[in-house]
């Protein structure tokens, strides 16, 4: 007689190997694929006050050319880090409730915590990985006429910054690709909204900084 329950079970299957799988690519991210130089580097890489002194470059460089519509750029930039951050820490977060890599026990002995300390909080979604791609993909559409094909390099620096958090060892590679796409997503709605009711001048009208 036909049974539904491995169709049923066909799901948690998937699941399982799927987590199996992303368990197998942190530890080779965290454990062989290492170099003594990145052991220095990401934990500085990773943290985001490394990068304060180019975001203020930013606010520089948006007050200097974008005139009336620098402040209102700059603002729906803080929006959609704002955004980015409370979808990933306070909505995906506390839904799925995943223990970071090196809060779980299966993986004592076998990872490297390359930090100090390793936070309480969740790992799926990674806010780094959601907060630096939804930024990049709002400064990407925003300033295409301004920085041309040189805002795609945005989006490799967060991909650099999403990496560094899965070789220090606090999170999942799949924290890091859904953190990314959420967060692209985002900046996808943030950046369009400001560029239909707002916009930024045109780059021929004023100084340019391509």
């Amino acid at each position: 007689m036909f049974t539904a329950l491995p169709l049923l079970s066909f799901p948690e299957k998937l699941l399982q190997w799927l987590l199996s799988v992303d368990q197998w690519l942190f530890l080779q991210i965290n454990t062989v694929w290492t170099l003594p130089v990145l052991d220095t580097i990401y934990p500085l890489w990773r943290d985001s006050d490394t990068w304060i002194p180019f975001y203020l470059f930013l606010i520089v460089l948006a007050l200097v050319n974008f005139g009336k519509k620098a402040l209102p750029w700059i603002l729906f930039a803080v929006i959609t880090a704002a955004l980015t951050d409370q979808f990933s820490s306070t909505l995906v977060k506390g839904a799925f409730m995943r223990l970071r890599p090196c809060n779980e026990p299966e993986l004592v002995g076998r990872m490297r915590l390359l930090l100090e300390h390793c936070s309480g909080g969740f790992s799926f979604t990674s806010s780094h990985a959601t907060n630096h791609f939804g930024f990049a993909m709002y400064v990407f559409l925003t300033t295409r006429q301004w920085l041309g094909k040189t805002g795609k390099w945005l989006f490799v620096w967060a991909g650099t910054i999403a990496y560094g958090q899965v070789y220090v060892g606090v999170h999942y590679p799949l924290d890091i690709l859904c953190g990314a796409l959420l967060g692209c997503l985002v900046g996808y709605g943030t950046a369009r909204f400001f560029n239909r009711y707002i916009g930024l001048p045109d780059p021929a009208e004023t100084i340019s900084i391509s």
